[in-house]
């Protein structure tokens, strides 16, 4: 199941070069980091509208912002760690605040980093950025998707921070945005249901999903039918979908490579708590810090494999009977 492994940051960088060379109003920036986000790959072609602003993730979001007030679509561009938790209050206050349209797409997002190591996790971006009024919030869940979901936003006044992984990872979609033939459309604020279910729903974000279809197929073997939608947009919220999913399935799994606090898992408790309570389990990185190792042996480490996810789906199966 999903044989083929593809790069959300490759899809990013040879996209941005797509939209270059339709709109000269795009410009890219980065913070010394662009070999790794594969921004470099717009620099090569386009150097007079790429910046490299250096080790200085602050100014790059303040320089991004400038772009933008002078009508520049301006993507920004570093590791996640570093353009959440440096950039943070340049974020905040000269692109959220006057709602200038800047889009910061960052790489080595979660754990799946791997090697290089705790210091470089980031865990809690989706929580900090989906808390920021005016912004939108996207994890695509693979290469396929990160090609549609940078020119939606191209295209899409405002600020947004979409989150890419490091290693290559499962390609769940067919080429041309399709999932077993049909033709999708990408829209921001609504999620896509890839699996029908009739006692658990599966709700899942960014590189999860591939595991959290894995996860419905072993849960079908074992009686249990399990529905799967991917939320490519953590904010805003796809509000309708969640409910429907609650008053067809009566349980929610939410899946995420981030901490259970404040990701997905928060968002869809915050809806089903006003809305429509029913059980529910949060998958994702408890209360801790991870070590560096194998983004796969740190994903069984940390409790974020299929198998992961089936042993919480039983478990609410089982209580909401």
């Amino acid at each position: 199941m999903f044989e083929k492994l593809a790069g959300t940051r490759e899809a990013y960088g040879e996209t941005l070069v797509e939209l270059g060379r339709e709109d000269r109003n795009i410009v890219v920036l980065d913070a010394d980091l662009s070999p790794s986000t594969r921004t470099i790959l717009f620099a090569q072609e386009f150097p007079e509208r790429f910046f490299d602003v250096g080790v200085a993730e602050a100014n790059l979001i303040s320089i991004a912002a400038g772009l933008a007030s002078a009508g520049k679509i301006a993507f920004a561009s570093t590791f996640s760690v570093f353009g959440v938790e440096k950039g943070l209050n340049q974020f905040k206050q000269s692109v959220a605040y006057p709602n200038l349209n800047v889009k910061l797409v960052t790489t080595h997002g979660g754990i799946s980093v791997g090697e290089d190591g705790s210091s470089h996790f980031c865990i809690e971006d989706i929580a900090v950025m989906r808390s920021l009024p005016n912004v939108t919030v996207i994890l695509p869940a693979d290469a396929v998707e990160t090609r549609v979901a940078t020119k939606k936003i191209a295209k899409t006044y405002g600020p947004v921070y979409m989150r890419l992984n490091r290693p290559k990872t499962p390609q769940i979609y067919e080429e041309g945005y399709r999932s077993q033939g049909k033709k999708l459309k990408f829209e921001i604020g609504r999620s896509i249901s890839l699996k029908e279910g009739e006692d658990v729903t599966i709700l899942a974000t960014g590189v999860m999903v591939s595991e959290s279809l894995k996860a419905a197929q072993e849960l079908s073997n074992r009686g249990i039918k399990a529905g799967v939608i991917n939320f490519h947009t953590i904010k805003p919220i796809d509000k309708e979908t969640i409910l429907r999913a609650a008053a067809d399935t009566g349980a929610i799994v939410t899946v995420e490579e981030h901490t259970i606090f404040g990701g997905l898992g928060g968002a869809v408790a915050e809806v089903l708590a006003e809305e429509n309570p029913v059980p529910m389990v949060r998958v994702g990185i408890k209360d801790t810090y991870a070590e560096s190792g194998p983004w796969r042996e740190l994903f069984a480490k940390y409790g974020l494999t299929s198998a992961d996810i089936v042993k919480a789906a039983e478990k609410l199966v089982r209580r909401k009977r």
